[in-house]
């Protein structure tokens, strides 16, 4: 799918959902070798490098880039399920089907617990670069992202970010 929203171009319609495969042997990998904090500088790496393009857009376009951005990587997600609202000063994203928790409980692959939190890590990242800030509550499947023009009084709370789980 070509779409001058997301970071890659693809001639298909919607990505291959084996790649949810690698992306949490990947997150496993990084989190045993280098912990935690490790695993957390590798995706605020990825959010400053790989998405530099994106984060300029959102910084350029503000809050309509930040919805046109998740309706267009939503909508090349195989599986996905999610509503993405703009309202005044935040964009809400209502994930009702994770399509990799999903792809990855079908298939019977393990999900490592700490996966969900990849999306705050990213999204937040992505987000301070735009000048913006991401909170993210739920997980397991179903979440919601929210981006706010401006931040939030409170940091993240992760306790409302929930363990994935294979089942």
């Amino acid at each position: 799918m070509k779409s001058d929203l997301l970071p890659y171009h693809d001639t298909k319609d919607q990505g291959a959902a084996d790649f949810y495969f690698a992306i949490t042997a990947t997150f496993r990998f990084i989190h045993d070798r280098l912990g935690a904090d490790g695993w957390v500088r590798y995706l605020r790496g990825l959010a400053a490098g790989y998405f530099t393009v994106v984060n300029t857009a959102w910084r350029e376009g503000g809050l309509p880039a930040v919805a046109g951005y998740w309706r267009a990587f939503f909508q090349a997600e195989p599986g996905a399920s999610v509503e993405v609202r703009e309202e005044e000063g935040r964009v809400v994203l209502d994930v009702r089907k994770c399509p990799a928790i999903h792809h990855l409980r079908v298939h019977g692959r393990e999900i490592v617990p700490f996966y969900c939190q990849h999306c705050y890590h990213l999204g937040q990242a992505r987000a301070e670069a735009a000048g913006m800030s991401m909170r993210l509550e739920g997980g397991n499947g179903e979440c919601r992202h929210v981006y706010f023009a401006e931040p939030p009084a409170a940091p993240q709370d992760m306790n409302l970010i929930r363990t994935a789980s294979s089942c």
